[in-house]
Formats: structure tokens, sequence, C-alpha cells
């Protein structure tokens, strides 16, 4: 059997809450994959001492890990819901608190780069966006509560679903409207093109300063994670929108690839661009950080 046909395959099962029983090696890669990375992340966020990077991309490192876990455990007992509603809220939140990061970031490169290139100013971007995210985390996880409730009472978990399609497609939304901020600021700084008067000390001539090479690096992996994101998200809209019996939450290799997979690159993408090496940032060695080797 090759490796696409395993994932491919869909077993089904007439006791399974999934229409399948989940492979079981493939849900051990995923709980490896995501502690590492959760490692990882906490490891950098303490040695360069940014602490919101915890409660972000750790928090949803340990999400990942505990849907994972949970899916294992439905590998090994189909039959029981308990560890189907643990995946099931477990790995709808889990990329939340990371969006959460990329938010925080953008609002660190304007700070750096120049804020009156903004439409925003680097503080409201945190406070609006992660405010945001705050709102679509608590959605999706009353969704997934009630989706859960529901199957562990032999309901129709569809309110639940719908409440947690609601904060997925919330969640699209800001995503595409901090790309699209982003993109702004990055061509108001190519061309010069203030929104605000600062003092002349402060402005940053045509062409005085480039970008960085490892300010491009925070820009290139931010960009990419938020692509990863993106793509999860779509997928997931699709597979509520599907329905609970439909052939989209049916399939395993959809999840495996379109949720696992894309978000397994998005938080290592951030172990790899971390903002302690690629920006100036809050870190006790006032040193730039910004010509630091990998």
């Amino acid at each position: 059997m090759t490796v696409g046909s395993v994932f491919a395959t869909t077993q089904q099962v007439s006791d399974s809450q999934y229409s399948y029983i989940p492979t079981e090696w493939i849900c051990v890669l995923f709980v490896a994959l995501y502690s590492i990375s959760t490692v990882l992340h906490m490891s950098q966020a303490v040695k360069y001492r940014l602490w919101w990077m915890i409660p972000t991309a750790t928090f949803s490192g340990v999400l990942e890990v505990f849907g994972w876990s949970a899916r294992l455990w439905s590998s090994q007992s189909p039959e029981l819901l308990t560890p189907y509603e643990m995946q099931l809220v477990g790995t709808v939140i889990a990329p939340t608190p990371l969006v959460a990061a990329n938010f925080i970031i953008l609002g660190k490169i304007i700070d750096q780069l120049g804020p009156q290139f903004s439409r925003l100013t680097p503080k409201m971007y945190t406070i609006l966006f992660c405010s945001f995210d705050v709102i679509c985390l608590t959605v999706q996880g009353v969704g997934g509560a009630f989706a859960a409730q529901a199957a562990n009472q032999s309901k129709s978990p569809t309110m639940g679903g719908n409440i947690m399609l609601g904060g997925i497609v919330a969640q699209l939304f800001a995503i595409i409207i901090y790309v699209a901020l982003a993109a702004e600021f990055l061509l108001r700084l190519k061309y010069n093109v203030p929104l605000r008067y600062v003092d002349k000390s402060l402005m940053f001539e045509k062409g005085q300063r480039s970008m960085s090479k490892n300010v491009q690096r925070m820009l290139s992996g931010m960009s990419f994670c938020s692509l990863c994101i993106f793509i999860r998200s779509v997928y997931r809209t699709v597979e509520l929108a599907d329905g609970w019996s439909g052939s989209v939450i049916s399939t395993q290799a959809y999840f495996v690839w379109l949720d696992g997979f894309f978000v397994a690159l998005a938080i290592y993408t951030l172990n790899l661009t971390h903002p302690g090496r690629c920006l100036k940032l809050d870190v006790a060695d006032d040193t730039s950080l910004e010509d630091e080797e990998f």
C-alpha cells in the first residue's frame, strides 16, 4: 500500500463519529511534529523574552497537540465520543492564536519601519485585530462545544457547526483585511507616501533606509504563514458548509492535508522566521538582532 493510498483511505465504520477510523501513524506523526514546534516556540519565547509568543504561537501548538492526541485516541477507540469531542474543539480553534501572533508581529514591523505609512497605528493593530481574534476563538470554541454536546446526546450538531462556521468565516475576513492593510503599508513605504505627518527627522527619505534582509525574511515568513492558515480556513469553511454528513468532513485525506499539514507548515514557519531573530524587539540585549545569522 502506498503512502498516497493510506492518506486517501476512509475506512467506514458505523459507530465512528468521523465516518472513518483515523490512521494511527498519521496521528502519531502530527502529535510529534506539533510537540517539537511547541517546545521550540516556548524556548524561543524565553530566550528572546517575547512573552506574547507564549499565549499565541506556543498556545496554538499546545491546542494542536491536544487535538491530534485525541485523534490518536480515536484511532484506537473509534467508538468513543470523548476523544472525538476533544479533537473537534482542539483542531478547530488551534490556528486562531497563531493568527494573533502574525497580527502582533505586523504591528512591530510597522513600528520599526515607519508608522506614518500605516493606516492604523502599531498599537491599534494589536488591540483591534487581537480583540477580534479572541472573539473568533470564543465563537469557534462555543460552536465546537455545542457540536460536541449534541453528538454526545445523539442529536444533530448542525447548530454548533453553524456557529463554528461563523467564527471561521469571520477569521477569514480578518485575515483578508490584515493582508490588505499590510500590502498598503509596504507599498506606501516603498514609494514614500505617508498617511500622516511626522517630524522630518523621523521621515524616511526615498531610498534613505533599505529594509534589512532579516525584516524581509520575517515578512516572507508571515506571508507564507498567513497563506497556509487562509487555505486551512477555506477548507474548514467548505467542510462545515458541506454538513456533518457531507463528503468533505467524511474524508480523512482532506483533513490531513488541508488542516494538519498546512497548520504545521504555518507554525514551523514562525519557528524558522522567529521575530526574536528577525526583528529588534523587547529583548534584554539591545544590540541589533536584525543582523543576527541563523
